[in-house]
């Protein structure tokens, strides 16, 4: 019998998930593109991978948002941060601290960016077939969304052994059907070819074991995270299949025995974040226009406005130096919208606002913030326009398919920070989320 389809909530937004097994330890799985907790256990092979991790662990299984059971939440696509926290929101319905993090093909991104920005609730990091900069396929076929003929030309290219099988394509071409509509399918396909997490990976502090198998998964860069992830471990699988976590079955033996190698928890001394510097553009004749007064009270309405839209946004302030704001937040989309939103405020008050972001490794100390991403986050606000919202690639990178949209300023070097940082300023916004 199968568990209880449960739900947890991300504000309005109900992601479906299940809990399978009792194990002392907690391993949450991040499934490849589609899911369907219901017809998954239709899948005999998906149904023994399922009941093979429960031996050993309390296994938390989700429909990510748009997919399967969940709610779509809005228009448009969720980025890799929304669902991010969407996963984060069903680990604590659960209780769970600490887990195991295990994600399969494009949902390895989500995997790894949680790794990354909590590395404190992530035991380990388990990565199969994980390409970190998305999956470079033919979206055209997409529009044959829910047919046989598009299941199996998948099946032909990422997974041969389902296409040997009447039963098995017919249960795939389900499989897509039962998992998205045909706009979540390409939606879910356009934001894995363009995202890119390669400036993620390094910032990973956690235990990981990066599980590949078969030619197409190396040429496409599925060995690369073992590489860029320090401490990672590598293990090469037999067979040829890309898709189809549950056609290797020494997976999760090889998952057991790795994390059987883990020692006592270690408090993590850094962690993945967004940082945001804003600064103020003539404000030394403003001051000198309104005077000592009217600038001091000025300035207290200027911080009034910017610490609202922090706490909206869940950023973190960290220090405020004259008319400036440092800031971090645990998410880039939200940490643009914040920006864009402080702009506009400040905007009402005739004054102009310049700000700039990156998302890099953080080093914690005493509640403190420090490390290269903070000094580049200072020099890429120091780039930046009157009026305008400065990113680096990295921030970009990890927003795609949120709606936002940018204008390429081009490479620039940053006093202090070796090599050439290419920039891109903030066209517009979508609908937050």
């Amino acid at each position: 019998m199968e568990p209880d389809i449960r739900y947890a909530r991300n504000g309005d937004v109900a992601i479906a998930y299940q809990i399978v097994g009792e194990g002392e330890r907690d391993l949450v799985y991040v499934s490849s593109y589609v899911s369907n907790l219901v017809y998954a256990w239709e899948s005999p092979y998906y149904r023994e991978f399922y009941e093979r991790l429960a031996r050993s662990f309390r296994v938390i299984l989700f429909d990510k948002r748009g997919t399967g059971l969940s709610d779509r939440g809005g228009a448009g696509w969720a980025t890799l941060e929304t669902r991010m926290e969407d996963m984060r929101t069903v680990l604590e319905d659960v209780g769970s601290e600490r887990a195991v993090v295990l994600g399969s093909s494009e949902g390895g991104l989500m995997a790894a960016l949680y790794a990354a920005t909590y590395p404190e609730a992530t035991e380990a990091l388990v990565l199969f077939q994980v390409l970190p900069r998305g999956w470079q396929g033919d979206l055209a076929r997409l529009d044959e969304w829910g047919t046989q003929e598009l299941a199996d030309g998948f099946l032909a290219d990422i997974c041969p052994t389902l296409l040997r099988s009447e039963a098995d394509r017919v249960w795939f071409a389900n499989w897509l059907s039962v998992g998205a509509s045909p706009e979540i399918g390409y939606a879910l396909n356009v934001t894995y070819a363009n995202s890119d997490v390669t400036d993620v990976l390094p910032t990973i502090g956690v235990p990981t074991l990066v599980l590949v198998r078969g030619r197409l998964a190396r040429d496409q860069g599925a060995a690369e995270p073992a590489d860029l992830i320090p401490g990672a471990r590598l293990v090469e699988l037999a067979g040829s299949d890309y898709w189809g976590v549950f056609l290797s079955p020494e997976i999760v033996d090889e998952v057991e025995a790795f994390v059987a190698t883990l020692g006592a928890e270690a408090e993590s001394e850094t962690m993945l974040a967004t940082i945001l510097f804003t600064d103020l553009v003539g404000s030394t004749a403003k001051a000198a226009e309104l005077g000592d007064r009217g600038w001091r009270e000025l300035l207290v309405e200027h911080h009034a406005r910017i610490r609202l839209e922090l706490a909206r946004y869940r950023g973190v302030e960290l220090d405020t130096a004259g008319d400036g704001f440092f800031a971090r937040f645990d998410g880039p989309a939200r940490a643009i919208r914040c920006a864009c939103a402080i702009r506009d405020s400040v905007a009402e008050l005739g004054l102009e606002l310049r700000a700039g972001l990156h998302t890099g490794e953080c080093e914690v100390f005493d509640e403190k913030v420090t490390g290269i991403a903070v000094s580049i986050g200072a020099r890429v606000a120091a780039e930046a326009a009157a009026g305008e919202v400065l990113v680096s690639q990295t921030v970009k990178d990890l927003v795609a398919g949120s709606g936002l949209e940018f204008d390429d300023r081009g490479a620039a070097t940053l006093k202090g920070v070796p090599g050439d940082w290419r920039l891109f300023a903030v066209r517009a916004l979508a609908e937050a989320r």
